[in-house]
Parts: structure tokens; sequence; C-alpha cells
């Protein structure tokens, strides 16, 4: 085998190469030249001490320290049992919506204890576990000084709602003990918390009743006031003025036809008599006077006799004198009780117009339809009388319903404020009985997975982990010494040939 120990001269950097520039020499010639170099170096050269006794007694001294302490602290440490308890958080949440007839809806709702992302419970809970408060009651209960009585290991199991504690103790029941106070201690805290939130919840809410309770009042004394005022309560009053305002309608009409009829009647009637209503009215009641009818018989028999009397004998005869004047004084007692009947003066041409004698055929005929006449003429004036009384009534009606169709708008926003009213303050006590009935959402139940345990069997495994550990410590101590052994000594070497 060959190998190249030379080619060129320094400095050369041409790529051109030239066999003559090269020395060739074989293994066999390097290998002898190393080791005459070597020969000569160690002949020159001092071998170094050796000096690893030193690190020996060093090393064994450093080994029996760790093993005395071992088996100094396995004899003298006084036994250790754990005892542990599993918790599970539940993160379910829940609502609940109640529907109020007329009013509205209210609702409550708990949110999951998990429902944030940055946000877990669990960490609360462990730092209230931890927390002196709570340290301090369970070493109370279980009546261990509170500087014995230790603190809690908790580990949060991830992607999980667990928990778990551990409590060490002196003998297995103490452990036990101590982790079934700690754990009431936690509930014991956990629900004076719970209590603290829900009595500031409730007394938000009941603050708020109070001031939805005052607005609802206002607004019922608002539009009780405008109601009295207005004389406007409700919106049937007005559908029940405008039905009224309708038959109103209805009925002037009918009482307006049955008034145009009568008074057709009454004209027809007063041409076929040729008598005005009111002369009707005067021959009916001349016909109805048992005294006018006396005078008005006297008087026809003294007239009677007198015409026969003219007949046979002359003007200036005495028994026509006598006749005459009997007739005379007869038809003054007509005239007179006519006046007094009628009102007003009247002669016997006019009293004759009026006589309707039923002793005549046609003066029956006459004061049958005088009669008719009078009548169609008081229904008339009846009806007309009506007629009038039913517009004043829907004048006023009318001006009635334009005036409260005007507050109707003002009265509908007063109400609509009371129903608002009404739907926020029965929502809020909706709340707040659902509230107390709701589970908090800060300090949400917990549920036990497993009760704290009690340890069993004698802790031993707590020496074999202390002889363990001083065997991975020795055996650590023990390289770290030869190492540093064979460090010094590779650092002598090298200033040796240096």
């Amino acid at each position: 085998m060959l190998t190249i120990l030379s080619a060129g001269k320094s400095g050369d950097t041409t790529n051109n190469l030239n066999m003559k520039d090269f020395t060739w020499t074989t293994n066999e010639e390097v290998v002898s030249n190393e080791r005459k170099n070597f020969s000569k170096a160690a002949v020159k050269q001092p071998v170094p001490k050796n000096n690893w006794q030193i690190y020996l007694l060093i090393g064994i001294i450093a080994n029996s320290a760790i093993w005395a302490a071992a088996a100094l602290y396995a004899s003298k440490a006084k036994p250790s049992y754990t005892s542990e308890l599993s918790i599970t958080i539940p993160g379910a949440g829940s609502r609940t919506d109640i529907n109020l007839p007329n009013i509205g809806q209210a609702s409550s709702q708990n949110f999951s204890s998990y429902a944030g992302g940055s946000f877990d419970p669990r960490e609360n809970y462990k730092a209230i576990a931890t927390g002196e408060e709570v340290i301090k009651a369970a070493a109370q209960s279980v009546n261990i000084p509170l500087a014995d009585f230790g603190a809690p290991r908790i580990k949060i199991v991830d992607n999980t709602t667990l928990m778990r504690f551990e409590m060490k103790g002196k003998t297995p029941k103490e452990a036990q003990g101590k982790t079934r106070a700690l754990y009431e201690a936690l509930e014991k805290r956990l629900q004076q918390l719970r209590d603290l939130e829900m009595r500031q919840q409730n007394q938000r809410l009941e603050e708020s009743i109070e001031d939805s309770r005052r607005k609802l009042k206002i607004a019922q004394k608002r539009m009780s006031d405008f109601q009295l005022i207005s004389g406007l309560s409700t919106n049937e009053q007005l559908s029940n003025l405008a039905i009224n305002i309708e038959t109103l309608r209805r009925q002037r009409a009918e009482l307006v036809a049955q008034q145009q009829q009568a008074q057709a009647r009454e004209v027809q009637l007063s041409a076929n008599l040729n008598l005005s209503p009111q002369q009707a009215g005067n021959a009916f009641t001349l016909q109805t006077d048992p005294l006018f009818q006396k005078y008005l018989r006297d008087y026809s028999e003294a007239n009677a006799k007198l015409i026969a009397l003219n007949a046979k004998l002359l003007a200036n005869h005495p028994n026509v004198i006598t006749q005459k004047a009997e007739r005379d004084e007869a038809e003054s007692a007509l005239v007179s009780r006519a006046g007094i009947l009628l009102g007003r003066p009247v002669n016997l041409a006019s009293i004759q117009q009026l006589n309707m004698s039923n002793s005549d055929p046609s003066g029956a005929g006459r004061a049958v339809l005088s009669q008719q006449l009078v009548t169609a003429n008081v229904d008339q004036q009846g009806l007309e009388a009506q007629v009038k009384g039913i517009d004043q009534q829907l004048g006023q009606l009318e001006t009635r319903l334009k005036r409260l169709s005007q507050q109707q708008s003002k009265l509908e926003d007063l109400r609509r404020d009371v129903q608002i009213a009404e739907a926020v303050f029965s929502s809020t006590i909706a709340r707040l009985d659902l509230s107390r009935s709701s589970l908090s959402a800060s300090y949400p139940d917990t549920q036990v997975l497993s009760p704290p345990s009690l340890p069993e069997g004698k802790p031993g495994g707590k020496k074999n982990l202390v002889f363990a550990g001083a065997a991975v410590g020795s055996l650590f101590i023990s390289s770290g010494i030869f190492s540093f052994w064979r460090l010094n000594c590779k650092k002598k070497l090298k200033k040796i040939e240096a």
C-alpha cells in the first residue's frame, strides 16, 4: 500500500499534476517511523505519577456518607400513610323557561362551569382547598394542630372533570380522617360561598323588583288618572258607543219614515174635512164636553121652534119674540161655553163649522175623520219630537266619540306602559323564584367518585425508595469521580507532551 507524503511546492495552485513532484512511501515504512518516534519520546519524557488512590478514597468517603444518611433516615423517619379521595365536578348547564299568559316570558339559565375556555372551576377549588381557612377548619374537626395537619396534595386530571386529593398521616385511620375532614371543610366553605353568591344575586333581584314595582305603580296611576279625566276606560267603550250611535241612526230613520206617513195622512184628512188639525182638535174638544152638548141641544131646539113660529107668525108676535129671546140666551150660553173650552173667543159661525153632531150621519162621519186627523197630528208631533231627541243624542254621542277617539291613542300608550311594567315585574319575580332553586354557576356541586381510602400494609415502600435513591446517588458520584480522574490524567499528559 502506498501513502502520499507530499506533493508539489507550497503555494502552487496549478491544476496540472506532475508525477515527479510526489514522493511515494509504503505503509510499512510509515509504521516503522512512528514506532521510532514514540520510542524516542518515551525515552526523553517522564511518565506522570498515577494518584488514583486519592480519587478512590474520595469515592469511598462520598458513598459511605450517602449510604449512612440513607440508613439513618430509614431508621429514624416516622412511618407515613397516604389516603386518596377522588371527586368530579359536573359541567352540564341547564335552562328553565316560563311563559306568563298575557304578560311575557321569564327564563333562568345555569351556564356550564366549563363554558369558558380559560376558566376551570377545579383550579378555584384547588386554591380554596389549599387555603388557610379550609385547612384550619379541617384540622380543628379532627383535633390536630394546624402545624401537624400538613398540606394536601391535589392533582387535576387533564381532559376530565376529576380532582384527586391526597393527605398523609401517621396511621391509616389518621390519613383517612384528615382526607375526609379536608373534603368536608371544602364542601362547607363552598356552600358558604354559594350562599353568599345567592344572597347577593337575590338582593340585586329584590332591588330590581322594588324598582319594577315602583314603575308599575306609577304607570297604573297615570293610566287611572287619565281614565278618570277622559272618561275612557276600555276600547270596548268606544265600540259600544259606536254601536249605540248606529242604533240611534237606524231608529231615527224609522221614526222619520213614520213621521212622513203621519204627516201625509194628516194632510189628506185635513183636505177632506176642510179643517186644520187645530180645528179638528177644537171640534173634538167641544164634542166630548157634556155641558157644551147640552147647550148645543138647547140652542138647536130653540132655533127650530123659532123657525117654526116665523113660518106661522109675524116677527113682532109675542111668541116669536119670546122664542127668539130663548134662542139668543141658548146661543149666548153655547158661545160662552165654547170660548171657555177652546180658550179663545168664538162665534156661532165657527161653532157651527166645528159642529159634528152624532144625530147627523154626515156629522158622525166627520167626527170619525176629525178624530183620525187629531190622532195623525198627535202622532206626527210625537214622532217629530222623538226625531229631535234622537238628533240631540246623536250630536252628543258623536261629539263624545270624537273626543274619546282622540284620547284613545294616549290611553293605548299608557296601557302599553302598564303592560310592559307588569311584564318586567312578573318576569323579575319569576326569575327570583327560579334563582332560589337553581345551582350556583361559580361554585358547582361536587360528586365523590371514590371516598377517602384507608391505606393498607406497612409503609416499607418508603424505605425501599430511600435505598434506591442512595444507590442511584452512589452510582452518579462514583461515575463523576472516575470521570474527573480521567480528565485530570489527560491534562497532565498534555502538559508533558507540550
